[in-house]
């Protein structure tokens, strides 16, 4: 999935998303939410790491 498609199902702007990869910026909660609703995954899955 791209950045594009990410973010046009989260409801977000694609500049926050190449933020969030990059480490750039700490996502906010709801943004996380949003995120893990256009994945089908939930919070913890989405933030847990490897």
């Amino acid at each position: 999935m791209s950045r594009d498609q990410l973010a046009e199902l989260a409801g977000l702007e694609r500049r926050s998303i190449q933020r969030y990869e990059g480490a750039v910026r700490d996502p906010r909660y709801s943004d996380l939410l949003l995120i893990s609703r256009a994945l089908n995954v939930t919070v913890a899955q989405l933030t847990e790491e490897e």
